[in-house]
């Protein structure tokens, strides 16, 4: 069966919407795993703030230690702590002291630039990126 080409024009939308990089924390120290835990990823909100996550946002988390790559959503650490504790059963995914990226997307039709957040080893931030 041809699905027409008609099938895919819509006239009110003139560009197709992107998935694009809006937020990135580069190279955060996993300072805890709770297995025991509801769920999410616990980033101190000063981090948070700082590239435009919101709290309970979908994120993708990529560990550069061991190359596992998953979604959850974010909850508010103490402000100033550094905390980045990987929570509920994401937590067999990780391992304190990994490096991993937070990365949260926008849906849009236009290019948008990304805030960038690079950390060292204690979660401070070292310097400020716009890609």
């Amino acid at each position: 069966m041809r699905i027409p080409e008609t099938f895919f024009y819509n006239p009110l939308i003139t560009s197709p919407m992107r998935w694009v990089l809006r937020s990135k924390i580069h190279r955060a120290t996993v300072t805890e795993t709770r297995l025991d835990y509801e769920g999410s990823i616990t980033v101190d909100e000063d981090l948070l703030d700082r590239v435009g996550i919101w709290v309970g946002e979908k994120v993708t988390i990529a560990d550069v230690t061991n190359g596992n790559r998953f979604e959850t959503y974010t909850l508010p650490g103490a402000r100033g702590s550094g905390i980045i504790a990987i929570n509920g059963a994401a937590a067999h995914l990780c391992n304190e002291g990994d490096k991993v990226i937070i990365m949260a997307y926008e849906l849009t039709d236009t290019p948008i630039r990304a805030k960038v957040a690079l950390v060292d080893d204690g979660n401070n931030v070292v310097r400020d990126l716009i890609y």
